[in-house]
């Protein structure tokens, strides 16, 4: 069972509803030393307790954090402000349109970004029904038409079939097996079934696990057991108490607010899933999946990050670029959008955390490599080096087993490595990358942007609100190499 919440928008629709509207198929957008670091957590100490508050009880200031960001005073240093757009029966925000450049000064067109105020509202199932905030009116969720109108999104039919995939290679009998495996003290490996298999050739495709960055998948978490004793405590000191439903939604809402993206977005929540959200699209509409029992009142602000903040503003970006459909990206010869966007996902994740240890994307490697040599049986137990809660452990092993029948096999499902490939390429290149534009630009490797932007059509492209203020953005990519302890040399030498 799941819950849906569907973001409400007044009746008179935004500017960004109404070029949602025109999208033909929006699935193809959407288908992830000791001493430095003490001096890092005490010159973090005022953000770390401004982010134990909950969002809708922080301290007043005069000016809201998503519409007008802090300014700071740098020295030959521009930014963007995010602005929302009108609201019917509100008076206008004003907007600011400044000129970005990024740490390297170079030059970028105006970016505009338009959204709107927002409410939440719930939809019950089977019946659907809205229930919203007081005051808040009833919304009209963009439909996104699936017609005959000629797509613009990038990487159509290949994105199409990915997000086939992912859902192809996911065991109908997961709890079924699971029951057996943990009867059997751990020694059964589990014999997955799927609605609808994919070809053997696709997974021989992706049964090829690197071992390029394992050490540095191993030190990280080495790293995190140094600090914190064991998984569990890292979880639950840096992640902090999982959230209820309601504390939940109302943190969607807030970051929807700082975005402008209000009446774009479903809201769903569900255990039962994989990872821990996914944007997708169901019945033509762009839908945020939240796995509730993994949502942790520290880390949830990461994953709209990255959920939104990444991959839906890439995706929106990229309809206005003249690479959006699968012809221009052959036209223009471009790289695969992964590892790029994985990796700046995941980069954004961590981003603003007190303790940036990038754990999930070194365990998801470890994991991936580890499946590629060992049965299920066994993988779960070498697992236990590094978490020990049996549950956690099982989720990890379902993800980098997904796709075999017989996991008596060695045997993986490579995908998983790509979060942390992506992560050290873009840390290894952060002085030379072009982040706003790499965001402006939609879908597209940072290796490509250089080339890009002289073609980019700029008007009303997005970028997230997080990325406005550029010199505390370059910061926290010092500091999420500096907790890590990743050095400019070692990624020169492995990259």
């Amino acid at each position: 069972m799941s819950t849906k919440y569907i973001v409400n928008s007044n009746d008179s629709p935004s500017p960004s509803q109404e070029y949602l509207e025109k999208l033909s198929s929006f699935n193809n957008l959407l288908c992830t030393s000791s001493s430095s670091y003490s001096r890092l957590l005490l010159a973090d100490k005022t953000e770390w307790e401004r982010s134990k508050h909950p969002l809708g009880k922080r301290p007043k200031t005069a000016t809201r954090r998503g519409f007008s960001p802090r300014k700071r005073s740098h020295p030959g240093k521009t930014f963007t402000k995010l602005c929302a757009g009108e609201v019917a029966g509100n008076p206008p925000l004003k907007t600011s349109p400044v000129t970005l450049t990024t740490n390297l000064s170079k030059p970028v067109r105006n970016i505009t970004v338009v959204g709107s105020k927002m409410g939440l509202s719930t939809q019950s199932t089977p019946k659907p029904g809205k229930v919203g905030f007081p005051n808040s009116s009833q919304s009209k969720v963009p439909s996104l038409s699936t017609s005959t109108q000629k797509p613009a999104i990038t990487g159509e039919g290949e994105n199409a079939k990915r997000q086939c995939v992912l859902s192809a290679v996911k065991p109908s009998n997961v709890e079924k097996e699971k029951a057996v495996f943990f009867k059997s003290d751990f020694s059964y490996n589990p014999q997955f079934q799927y609605s609808n298999p994919v070809s053997p050739t696709f997974l021989a495709r992706h049964n090829n696990a690197s071992d390029r960055f394992l050490t540095q998948a191993v030190r990280i978490m080495e790293l995190a057991l140094q600090r914190y004793g064991s998984y569990e405590t890292f979880e639950q000191v840096t992640g902090g108490n999982l959230l209820t439903k309601g504390r939940i939604w109302h943190n969607v809402k807030k970051y929807m607010e700082k975005e402008g993206c209000t009446g774009e977005i479903v809201v769903q929540m569900t255990d039962d899933l994989l990872s821990r959200a996914s944007m997708t699209v169901v019945k033509s509409r762009p839908t945020l999946t939240i796995n509730v029992s993994t949502a942790r009142e520290y880390w949830l602000e990461g994953m709209l990050r990255h959920e939104i903040g990444t991959h839906y503003l890439r995706s929106i970006n990229n309809c206005h670029q003249p690479w959006s459909g699968s012809t221009g990206r052959k036209m223009h010869n471009l790289k695969p959008l992964n590892p790029t966007e994985e990796g700046l996902a995941s980069i954004h994740s961590v981003l603003f955390r007190r303790d940036p240890i990038l754990w999930r994307a070194a365990l998801l490697y470890y994991t991936v490599y580890q499946a590629s040599q060992m049965s299920f049986s066994q993988l779960f137990c070498n697992l236990g080096n590094f978490v020990q809660d049996p549950n956690t452990r099982w989720d990890y092993c379902v993800r980098a087993k997904r796709g075999q029948s017989d996991t008596a096999q060695p045997g993986c499902f490579s995908k998983d490595q790509v979060y942390l490939d992506g992560i050290l390429k873009i840390l290894r290149h952060r002085d030379k990358i072009n982040f706003p534009m790499l965001i402006a630009l939609g879908k597209v490797s940072f290796e490509d942007v250089d080339r890009l932007k002289a073609e980019a059509q700029m008007e009303n492209t997005r970028i997230p609100y997080f990325m406005q203020d550029q010199v505390r953005y370059g910061e926290q990519l010092e500091k999420i190499m500096t907790v890590n302890l990743l050095t400019d040399e070692e990624l020169q030498d492995i990259i």
